[in-house]
């Protein structure tokens, strides 16, 4: 009887639920509450773990699938990724595929609009480095104030509703001096 109660507790702890009762980071394992039990520290399943690697660790009351092969707690493994009361879903239709942070951040794309879209939270900064360049290919539509350092090359048209501006000197209210008709060259214009 005793080796059908041990043999049932194996198969019982085979695959379990629970919640993360702990994260450590460092090596990155986890604890988990699972019925009344609290594991030693586990790892979590991550997306990719090898030359290319995804960090997100998962978080404390975060629901998760434990898998412990032979049905060993000890030797477990942590699946996250399960909604919950706690933690629900944060979309709620096919085609979408979005990521929420806890600041607020949001990074979507919605495959049957074909819309990718970040918003950030209030005073959020985005920080793109790319030595090699970044090419763009359709219109631009942008709101806010531009800075740019190093130089501007333009092919085609450029409309400007009220003025351009260059060393001090306005385009649209600039004078010149020494007008003369005729083949004659004007003086430079005065700020």
């Amino acid at each position: 009887m005793n080796q059908l109660a041990e043999l049932a507790r194996l198969i019982e702890n085979l695959v379990r639920l629970g919640t993360v009762a702990e994260v450590q980071v460092q090596p990155p394992r986890v604890r988990v509450n699972t019925g009344n039990i609290t594991t030693t520290w586990l790892p979590w399943l991550a997306l990719r773990a090898g030359t290319s690697k995804e960090w997100d660790p998962p978080t404390v009351g975060e629901q998760v699938v434990l898998l412990s092969p032979s049905g060993v707690l000890a030797q477990g493994v942590a699946l996250g990724g399960l909604f919950s009361d706690a933690n629900p879903a944060n979309g709620d239709r096919e085609g979408l595929h979005r990521r929420t942070y806890p600041d607020g951040a949001v990074v979507e794309y919605d495959f049957v609009a074909h819309a990718l879209q970040a918003t950030l939270p209030e005073g959020g900064v985005t920080h793109l480095v790319s030595t090699g360049g970044i090419n763009i290919e359709g219109p631009i539509t942008h709101n806010g104030d531009y800075t740019q350092t190093g130089n501007q090359h333009v092919t085609g048209t450029v409309n400007v509703s009220e003025d351009v501006i260059a060393a001090d000197i306005s385009l649209r209210n600039h004078r010149t001096k020494g007008v003369t008709r005729g083949t004659a060259v004007s003086d430079g214009p005065t700020p």
